[in-house]
């Protein structure tokens, strides 16, 4: 008697060699879409970048970059921001590993380094406001607040995110579906930090040199 193959009977079942997330052809589709959302929001930093690039010289007697961005500030922020992405990263192979525990570890200290990241950016933006160095100061500052904020409020968001499936993961555990949401929600942290470098790179250590 023949056997039948379900990897092939059904599109929604998947090897059981595949990651977790994928074993599910909803979750799957999901994940693509989360693909297709990054790509636009990429044009939109693109975009954003693109105007700094044109405005960052447009000080009109205002503060400049070198006046404006601390270096150890700034390098702080990488550190905290870079090492989260690592964390993420440990936490999405301790969720494929089917380990509870560690995952609601690793999760809880990517967004313990999240938090402390935008301590420090409200720290820099309370810092620069406080100096007279505001979005309506210059086209420079405008486009400089514009393209830092947005990141930030990605991180935010992210923030909120990430704790969010850290309490589902609590309650549900390790399932196809927030095994794809933890994949998820690391791929756009590691996303925002593709982005901090270059930032980091482009705005504060050009700044620096201009």
């Amino acid at each position: 008697m023949s056997t039948i193959d379900l990897t092939h009977a059904h599109p929604a079942v998947a090897s059981s060699d595949q990651p977790l997330e994928y074993r599910d052809h909803n979750q799957s589709v999901k994940i693509l879409g989360f693909w297709l959302f990054l790509a636009t929001d990429m044009l939109l930093f693109g975009c954003l970048f693109a105007t700094y690039l044109v405005l960052r010289t447009h000080t009109d007697g205002g503060p400049t970059p070198q006046q404006l961005f601390d270096v150890p500030g700034f390098a702080l922020e990488t550190l905290f921001l870079l090492t989260s992405s690592f964390t993420g990263g440990l936490s999405t192979l301790a969720m494929r590993n089917g380990n509870k525990k560690w995952l609601m570890i690793w999760l809880g200290v990517t967004i313990a380094l999240g938090l402390a990241f935008i301590g420090f950016e409200i720290k820099e933006f309370v810092a620069d406001v406080a100096i007279g160095a505001t979005m309506q100061r210059s086209a420079f500052l405008s486009a400089f607040f514009t393209l830092v904020g947005t990141h930030g409020s990605h991180v935010s968001i992210g923030l909120i995110w990430m704790f969010l499936t850290l309490v589902q993961v609590a309650k549900r555990g390790i399932t196809p579906v927030t095994a794809r949401k933890v994949f998820v929600v690391n791929l756009y942290w590691h996303f925002l930090d593709v982005v901090w470098v270059f930032i980091f790179t482009i705005v504060y250590l050009s700044g620096r040199v201009m």
